[in-house]
């Protein structure tokens, strides 16, 4: 099978899973809005009347922004356990990291002229060129489009942020890269994925910058064409021999939790640093078709 249809085959599923769970009737989900999200926690809480007289206050942002606090420890805590899960299975060698070496030397194998040039392509998706061109581009066309100030904010955070993290944790870390032919050149430690990162998270940020104010059916769209990217990205420098299968992974967990984080303070769709996420800007119902 081919190194370029594996890549394809694996993001399209990963798409094709995204956009039926943000379409799924009874479901409350976006992907990448954590209004829907804020919504379903505070039904829950609120109809538990002991955990609620502790916690009523912080699903009111107009009480010292408990809930935003409360959130961003949550999605932070989740974000570092589960790659710090991800790190000790590299660590003992076991889960997933068994099968590390097995992805890397297919990729190196398999990989033929034409599948590498798809592959390369694919990956500058995530490169630090292309997603600070993405996310100016998209700032300017939201600033331009709706007046919206912060948004240039909101872009630095994510883009600067997850640049920052990402490099952050390979310094401590210090993973060597796969010992296989690497049909493109790599440097610098291993894990995370610098690439996976930048693209879970950018792309997710794009997705939630163009789905304001836009129907149920459209936000579901653009979450499943963000999520066909990052794991597109993330799949090819594996495939590429640039990266371990964990790499990739706790890559795209660093990169979808920096954006949920960042998305969170900023108010999700409302893009007002500390207003409430639940709130939708244009006024278009959830379940808008």
């Amino acid at each position: 099978m081919s190194v370029a249809l594996v890549v394809l085959v694996v993001a399209l599923l990963a798409a094709g899973g995204a956009f039926a769970l943000s379409l799924a009737r009874g479901t409350d989900v976006d992907p990448v809005d954590p209004g829907a999200q804020e919504r379903v926690v505070s039904d829950v809480i609120r109809r538990h009347r002991r955990v609620r007289r502790f916690l009523v206050e912080r699903l009111d942002r107009e009480s010292a922004g408990g809930l935003l606090l409360t959130l961003a420890f949550a999605v932070a805590f989740a974000t570092a356990l589960l790659i710090g899960i991800v790190f000790d299975m590299v660590d003992e060698e076991r889960g997933l990291a068994r099968w590390d070496a097995s992805v890397a030397r297919w990729g190196a194998d398999h990989a033929g002229s034409t599948s590498t040039e798809v592959m390369r392509s694919v990956t500058h998706f995530g490169s630090t060129a292309g997603v600070v061109a993405v996310l100016a581009l998209t700032a300017l066309y939201v600033h331009v489009r709706q007046g919206n100030r912060e948004v240039w904010l909101f872009v630095v955070a994510v883009g600067l942020g997850q640049l920052l993290m990402s490099n952050l944790i390979k310094l401590v870390v210090d993973r060597d890269r796969p010992q296989v032919f690497q049909v493109v050149e790599a440097a610098g430690s291993s894990f995370p994925s610098g690439h996976s990162t930048a693209a879970a998270a950018t792309w997710a940020a794009v997705a939630l910058l163009l789905g304001r104010g836009r129907s149920r059916s459209v936000r579901a769209a653009l979450a499943a064409g963000a999520v066909l990217i990052a794991v597109g990205v993330a799949t090819s420098r594996a495939m590429l021999g640039v990266h371990w299968l964990t790499d990739v992974l706790a890559g795209l967990t660093l990169g979808w939790g920096w954006f949920l984080l960042v998305s969170v303070v900023f108010g999700g769709r409302a893009q007002r640093l500390g207003d409430v996420a639940t709130a939708d800007p244009e006024g278009v119902p959830d379940r808008a078709a």
